[in-house]
């Protein structure tokens, strides 16, 4: 009898703990790029524009006082007002219990990314818009332990409340992300597989 052949050293399988991890941050970052660009663009859009408007305008500048900008007389002016609350002034005086609002919130979009489906190009573009636009207002409480809104708008003796970039992506972000919540799935396609 002839003892069994032992595998050649070519044919033996290499051991599968020397191969990095499939999932390193690099690829982790490139999955969410949108979402990052977003984010970055309107915090970005964000900051520079309030800047401008710290720099230009005094604190407490409203429509029709002098230093208030008319863009449409009549219907868009740039201001500056300090918001120490939350949109529509809600919460007023609460900033840093908002600020620390804004803090848990962004935590917890990151921890429950996977639930949420951030891997969906429509999904990014509502967390990219709304994370953007959280980091913009909460820069703002930590440096001005307010708001700076500047975005006026009048619809005859109606006046919006007035707001920021930054607000517009939050806005706009939950906008979105609602529309997507409320699309059904095409047939055969599982939601939370995304």
């Amino acid at each position: 009898m002839s003892a069994p052949d032992s595998p050649s050293p070519e044919t033996t399988p290499a051991p599968l703990s020397s191969q990095p991890p499939a999932r390193d941050w690099l690829s982790r970052f490139a999955a969410y790029r949108l979402l990052w660009i977003l984010a970055l663009t309107t915090l970005v859009f964000d900051q520079v524009s309030k800047f401008w408007i710290v720099q230009h305008l005094p604190l407490g500048t409203y429509h029709l006082q002098q230093g208030a900008i008319p863009v449409i007389e009549g219907f868009f002016h740039l201001v500056h007002v300090g918001n120490t609350g939350a949109a529509w002034s809600l919460f007023t005086g609460k900033s840093t219990l908002l600020a620390l609002l804004a803090a848990f919130t962004l935590g917890a979009i990151y921890w429950w990314r996977h639930e949420l489906g951030l891997r969906d190009r429509m999904v990014q573009w509502a967390f990219g818009l709304l994370c953007g636009g959280i980091v913009g207002n909460l820069i703002d409480r930590i440096a001005y332990k307010h708001v700076v809104d500047f975005l006026d708008f009048h619809f005859g003796s109606y006046t919006y409340p007035t707001f920021n970039i930054a607000d517009s992506g939050i806005c706009i972000g939950v906008g979105l992300y609602l529309i997507h919540s409320l699309r059904q799935p095409p047939e055969g396609e599982n939601p939370k597989s995304q």
